[in-house]
């Protein structure tokens, strides 16, 4: 809903009649490079945290990971008018807190940065069209890092290690032209993005829990045609 607004917003600042006027079409060997603003919104689930040597899980525990809203640049490299493959650059940073049956005693328990590289193959329905919706699918790679241990469990010699994750992409979005070789961008992805949060010399020792992140990451910008 808040992209939507904002997409409207953005069209009419930049001149909807642009659209109106016919444009050159994608062509094969184009590169589109897009600068989008972007909110990652995590459909977070978690398992139950385990603490303890040997590991006990703690019933009705788990965590919940809040979203954040960052610049992305993207590059598209067009393999013919219709077919193209883009790579997604930028990184989020998220507070991780706890929740149900430890969520009062234990509150904020991570901080953590993701770098989440991400390749896709799209396909480009309307390529001679000053409106270009496609739709993609590819691969995801997160790389965490500056991780943090937070709250109560935070004392000297405290550490957390978030697992990288490999996971699937699904994209779908509209290139709108304002001319030959600038236009607006809508996008929407989903991300399979798994970790395993692994503490060791927190208050109470090594903890140990799995996070499903899976964000959905909505996405607007301006991009130029080279």
């Amino acid at each position: 809903m808040k992209a939507t607004k904002l997409a409207i917003a953005l069209l009419a600042a930049t001149g909807i009649s642009a659209i109106a006027t016919p444009v050159m079409a994608y062509e094969a060997g184009d590169w589109l490079v897009r600068g989008r603003i972007v909110n990652v919104n995590p459909n977070d689930d978690s398992g139950l945290l385990s603490v303890g040597s040997p590991l006990a899980a703690l019933p009705g525990s788990g965590v919940t990971v809040d979203d954040d809203t960052i610049p992305e640049l993207d590059i598209t490299y067009m393999i013919t008018p219709n077919w193209g493959v883009e790579l997604i650059l930028g990184y989020s940073e998220h507070d991780v807190d706890a929740s149900g049956t430890v969520k009062s005693l234990l509150g904020q328990v991570i901080e953590a940065k993701a770098l989440p590289p991400t390749l896709t193959l799209q396909y480009h329905f309307s390529p001679n069209s000053n409106i270009r919706p496609y739709v993609g699918a590819g691969v995801n790679y997160t790389y965490f890092f500056d991780e943090e241990v937070t709250g109560i469990l935070d004392i000297p010699g405290a550490k957390i290690k978030m697992d990288d994750s490999w996971g699937l992409a699904v994209q779908a979005g509209v290139d709108i032209a304002l001319n030959d070789d600038w236009f607006v961008n809508l996008d929407v992805k989903y991300i399979d993005m798994d970790t395993t949060a692994k503490f060791k010399g927190t208050l109470v020792g090594r903890a140990e829990i799995d996070v499903d992140i899976d964000p959905v990451v909505w996405g607007i910008g301006i991009g130029r045609r080279f």
